[in-house]
């Protein structure tokens, strides 16, 4: 017999499907997938001119025998640090693919970004950024059970259901603003803060040609906001503080938390970092990672502890982030970009 956490499941993820005013995918790990949450963060690089990475999560594989991935890869770069005096260009693509549940629900998105960064006297940096970006959504509705095809004891298939997917496969375009501000009176702070507009065109998502009365298929638009800090605290700790704060059709979600880098080889060659962190109502998600030369490593995981975690044991996702970061090596004949306190000297 089919629980009532099945059943609950089961309408939750049609619904999901019918309704497309659902919200956008997320990292917990948001500050490692930079073009994900500010297109000012296009070549807003702090300690190195390029950089390239990629992001896994997988999420509610304690309560869904299909759960949720969502992977991305990403780079992006400084220009023409050469040719602008005290300012420069950032360029940068990433594409995302997400997986959902039973109806393989799948999304397949790709952005291209650019910025302009420009530096205000010695200690401080304003930047303003936008991206452009093609979005597929697809679906099978073949194992997609429906509210009018429950018995009252089991979901049955081969009862008629009175919901009619006629588009499964979608494609929109998408439009994205930003800015970024930074501060680094000293090299041992740094404080940045950032505010994004996305979905400005809301383009129309919807698996349905025509729209329900009193439903509004078009992506609302996302407001993202997130700050942090670096402190360097002595010569082998440096203390990261950060916050983000996002809100898409009356959802919203507030992260709050703190890592700490440790020098392990004392030239910044290899360090270890730890944290914490807190969605607000939702999940504490402890971190741990390492840095060897320019390549990052992180792993976070989503502790649920919200009323959710009597259903999955406080499973709650598992994510990784990966990053190479890069230097140029012409010289550069301006201070072009913020510094952000560092083990290497």
């Amino acid at each position: 017999m089919i629980t009532g956490r099945k059943i609950l499941l089961v309408l939750a993820s049609t619904l999901f499907v019918i309704c497309t005013d659902a919200q956008d995918l997320h990292f917990s790990q948001w500050f490692n997938s930079p073009l994900t949450t500010n297109p000012a963060n296009t070549g807003f690089i702090p300690d190195a001119d390029y950089r390239i990475g990629a992001n896994y999560r997988n999420q509610w594989s304690a309560i869904m025998s299909e759960p949720y991935r969502t992977m991305s890869v990403w780079g992006d770069a400084q220009l023409l640090r050469n040719k602008i005096q005290y300012g420069w260009l950032g360029l940068g693509g990433v594409i995302l693919r997400d997986e959902a549940g039973s109806g393989n629900l799948t999304s397949t998105q790709a952005y291209a970004s650019i910025a302009y960064h420009q530096m205000l006297g010695y200690s401080s940096l304003l930047t303003a950024g936008f991206n452009v970006g093609w979005i597929n959504k697809r679906i099978s509705s073949a194992n997609l059970k429906f509210p009018d095809q429950f018995d009252g004891k089991f979901f049955d298939q081969t009862l008629p259901t009175s919901v009619e997917i006629d588009q499964p496969n979608v494609n929109f375009f998408d439009i994205q603003v930003g800015m970024n501000y930074a501060y680094f009176p000293t090299n041992k702070v740094y404080l940045n803060g950032g505010f994004s507009v996305w979905h400005l065109n809301r383009a129309r998502e919807s698996f349905f040609s025509t729209d329900p009365a009193g439903f509004d298929s078009r992506l609302p638009m996302r407001y993202i906001g997130f700050v942090n800090g670096s402190f360097k605290t002595s010569d082998d700790v440096i203390l990261n503080p950060m916050g983000y704060y996002t809100n898409q059709a009356g959802a919203s979600e507030t992260v709050l938390g703190l890592n700490a880098q440790y020098n392990l080889s004392h030239d910044g060659e290899q360090q270890v970092i730890g944290g914490i962190y807190y969605r607000v109502g939702d999940a504490f998600i402890p971190m741990i990672g390492f840095i060897y030369k320019n390549i990052r490593l992180m792993f976070t995981y989503d502790v649920t502890a919200s009323g959710l975690s009597k259903y999955n044991g406080g499973n709650g996702a598992w994510e990784f982030s990966l990053a190479s970061y890069g230097n140029y090596t012409q010289t550069n004949p301006y201070q072009r970009q913020s510094m952000c306190p560092s083990f290497k000297q």
